[in-house]
């Protein structure tokens, strides 16, 4: 009689993984901050790294096959935050709360510091210009460096109003979200200068930002942005016509109690390479795929176990990466050990196709 809990016990147990997506080998063993895929791949294979709060940095090659093989690792002595590729795919740079970049060189598996700071950093980005190539990085330390990984002071240092809270770089544009709900565009033709600043379209704390192209000149023309109160806004730097911005609700309940709902922050944003729609995950532990054009959703995940921290296409946009883990989103008292960080691995080409709706 007491053994018949038991039944009651694994039907209350939620969906590991609930898209019955293929699974990362020895994932992570803390929460996952980061994931990318190399810009380059192979015939055969493209390389995914992820970024955790358990110090690491991990490197898996991705099979066409849809296996993926653990190569490599690298340690900081603090979270990392951040990771990014350089456009030749050899070289890995990585951001932690120990207040340094490091520049991992994946054909010798050596890492060496390559930037620095007076506090923890949050993102880091590879840029790639004609005529210079640089990683920008951002600080709670409320500033902005551009360094030349062959020297270790930085060849430019901009003063951010607040400390940095999310950033994204499609050359020749970058975008910086910081504290206080500011946001300051630059443009890095010859060198980084600051484009314009914006205050944020979104009431409440920004945590996501990802840089969109103009389809038909392929160059960089705004940015989504993803706030802690589930909604993400649009944004064109230069719109043709203003009712182009606009924001919209996410990664919240359905079926609201007495009127209420439960709005969820989201976590991470990740355009198609070849489509331009996009991909939001959040802490409701669920993914969306969307048409920003037509505005319309095109799919919604299942619910997961845990949220959903990280996201990323791969360089033909046939593979959606996303990260499950816990954010912290409802203290220590949501943490449950027996939970742990998986990566997953979605064929996704298809579902990301624009959608045949006119908005």
């Amino acid at each position: 009689m007491f053994g018949s809990t038991s039944a009651f016990s694994t039907t209350a147990s939620t969906n590991t993984n609930a898209m019955k997506d293929v699974e990362v080998q020895s994932p992570p063993d803390d929460s996952v901050s980061c994931i990318k895929f190399s810009p380059t791949s192979t015939g055969t294979s493209s390389f995914l790294i992820a970024g955790s709060w358990d110090n690491n940095v991990r490197c898996w090659e991705v099979t066409q096959q849809g296996q993926t093989i653990p190569k490599a690792q690298q340690t900081h002595t603090g979270p990392v935050l951040d990771c990014d590729w350089s456009e030749d795919g050899t070289k890995v740079f990585t951001a932690s709360v120990d207040k340094t970049v490091k520049m991992w060189d994946l054909n010798s598996n050596q890492a060496v510091q390559v930037a620095q700071h007076d506090a923890p950093i949050k993102t880091v980005h590879w840029i790639k210009a004609p005529n210079y190539s640089c990683i920008m990085t951002g600080g709670w330390d409320k500033l902005l460096k551009f360094w030349d990984t062959r020297s270790p002071t930085p060849m430019d240092t901009i003063q951010l109003p607040e400390r940095c809270y999310c950033a994204d770089v499609r050359y020749p544009m970058a975008v910086v979200g910081t504290a206080g709900r500011e946001l300051i565009i630059y443009q890095l033709e010859n060198r980084p200068q600051e484009f314009s600043r914006i205050e944020s379209p979104l009431k409440f704390q920004h945590r996501c930002i990802s840089i969109f192209l103009d389809k038909k000149i392929n160059s960089p023309t705004g940015f989504a942005l993803g706030s802690i109160e589930g909604r993400v806004a649009i944004h064109y730097v230069n719109p043709t016509n203003p009712k182009d911005n606009f924001t919209f609700k996410c990664h919240r309940s359905n079926g609201a109690t007495n009127g209420m709902q439960d709005i969820y922050a989201v976590n991470d944003i990740s355009f198609h390479p070849i489509h331009g729609t996009l991909a939001t995950v959040g802490s409701d532990c669920k993914f969306s795929f969307w048409d920003k054009d037509a505005r319309t959703k095109l799919k919604t995940s299942e619910l997961f176990d845990q949220p959903i921290t990280a996201c990323n296409f791969n360089s033909q946009g046939t593979v959606f990466a996303y990260a499950t883990s816990y954010d912290w989103s409802k203290g220590h008292e949501g943490f449950d050990p027996q939970k742990k960080p998986h990566i997953f691995l979605r064929s996704c080409f298809d579902e990301l196709k624009p959608s045949m709706k006119k908005s």
